[in-house]
């Protein structure tokens, strides 16, 4: 997956993680282990992506700043079992180090 070259498509890519998350809510619902596993982890990535996406939308956001995101921990221990991994990477990507240029 290619990064953002257009703020626009960077804002869109932060709304489609968003909607991952609520996707993958939706399928843990159905399986208690895996809610309580996954539900505190899940509510603090999704608080990370809506305030990101919020500040995107309200001109509040401002980038690059050479650091990671919030959930880039969260991400490097449980990265294989989320399905959207490559998707927060690149969006993490672009925070960190601003657009592509390719």
């Amino acid at each position: 997956m290619k990064g953002p070259k257009t703020y626009d498509e960077y804002v869109d890519l932060v709304h489609q993680a968003v909607y991952e998350v609520d996707e993958m809510r939706a399928g843990i619902d159905y399986d208690p282990e895996n809610a309580e596993r996954w539900s505190a982890m899940l509510d603090q990535l999704d608080g990370v992506l809506r305030k990101l996406y919020d500040d995107m939308i309200s001109d509040k956001y401002q980038f690059p700043t050479d650091k990671d995101l919030p959930y880039m921990q969260f991400l490097n221990r449980y990265g294989k079992e989320i399905p959207f991994k490559q998707l927060l990477v690149v969006i993490n990507t672009a925070h960190k180090n601003g657009l592509s240029r390719e």
